[in-house]
């Protein structure tokens, strides 16, 4: 899409609209915690009909998953949306959303992991500024802290520019390869679900664009196969910087049964990115860890490898007049 389309923000007293379109939750406890979260900050939750919906390892049939989310960014009442959780499945979803419903009803679509597939699939196809962050059974989690949450409800309501992204309390280092800095749109998530594109009409474009990527349970012969095929497919050599969050609990001795000799993951960094000769930073509190700092996607960032850090750049939200969605609301309803 040549035309970016910006989501206004979350307003005060705002409703979040929750959709299940990967895997199901593991509690209802989760999701009663969640929507306890938010109407302790004044917020109210409206959740979609498939929200409890569960067939093994995915919340339902693959339509019907996608229906709630099309009817969530048809509803005048929800304001941002936010998906149950990752998982499996959302890759399943894709072909069924209404593309053009979504363009003509902006709202913030906020899930990171599996997630992925529709961030790319929407963005491609909408326009749409989406955010990676948690997703509603993150919210109401004791595993998932204040440093997180506050971080979310900042990039959903502030229109200003996120700024510096801030290391991880629990390790502050974020190391870089190469040098210099480049500024482009941000664009990517979890490597998997990256890959899971390829081949596809939604397919992740990264030319002129800074990679973000992170992932779980995913030990660098997995990361040197998925960057392998990445760049067999041309999606590496033009872009102009990369982004590495947290690679959560993929060391190679994590494995049953490792092999007897694996690269280091900053090996496997090295060895496929350092050759492209763009800013590369990695380390930074973006993923499936502790802690994870809810970031917009599609818009302007810095990656600064002297610095060794990301800068969002540009604003995520559209600023709409005082009142203007509650004026929607009310015509909607006449």
């Amino acid at each position: 899409m040549s035309q970016l389309i910006k989501p206004p923000p979350l307003p005060e007293g705002g409703t979040v609209g929750v959709a299940a379109a990967s895997s199901p939750f593991e509690n209802r406890s989760e999701i009663d915690r969640g929507i306890r979260w938010y109407e302790e900050r004044g917020y109210h939750v409206k959740l979609a009909r498939g929200v409890h919906s569960r067939d093994d390892y995915v919340a339902g049939d693959a339509r019907v998953r996608a229906d709630d989310l099309n009817a969530l960014f048809a509803d005048a009442e929800v304001d941002v949306i936010q998906l149950l959780r990752g998982g499996y499945g959302a890759s399943q979803v894709v072909p069924h959303l209404d593309y053009e419903l979504i363009a003509a009803n902006p709202k913030a679509l906020v899930g990171y992991s599996d997630v992925t597939a529709l961030h790319v699939a929407i963005r491609q196809r909408a326009g749409l500024v989406t955010f990676y962050g948690p997703g509603l059974t993150g919210m109401g989690s004791a595993k998932r802290g204040d440093w997180s949450k506050e971080r979310f409800l900042r990039a959903l309501t502030d229109p200003e520019p996120l700024g510096e992204i801030p290391p991880r309390p629990d390790d502050p280092y974020i190391g870089a390869i190469g040098s210099g800095r480049a500024t482009a749109p941000l664009v990517g998530g979890c490597l998997w679900l990256l890959r899971e594109t390829l081949a596809t009409p939604w397919e992740v474009e990264l030319e002129g664009r800074i990679l973000f990527f992170e992932d779980v349970h995913c030990p660098p012969w997995y990361v040197d196969g998925v960057l392998t095929q990445l760049g067999n497919a041309g999606k590496l050599e033009r872009v102009a910087g990369v982004a590495i969050g947290e690679m959560y609990k993929c060391e190679e001795w994590r494995q049953p049964e490792p092999w007897l000799r694996s690269r280091s993951m900053e090996d496997v960094f090295e060895h496929h990115l350092e050759a492209l000769g763009v800013p590369i930073v990695f380390n930074l509190p973006l993923g499936h860890g502790d802690h994870l700092c809810t970031i917009p996607l599609g818009v302007a960032a810095t990656v600064d490898a002297d610095a060794c850090g990301l800068v969002i750049e540009e604003t995520a939200l559209e600023i709409r007049r005082a009142g203007a969605r509650r004026d929607q609301v009310r015509a909607a309803s006449r």
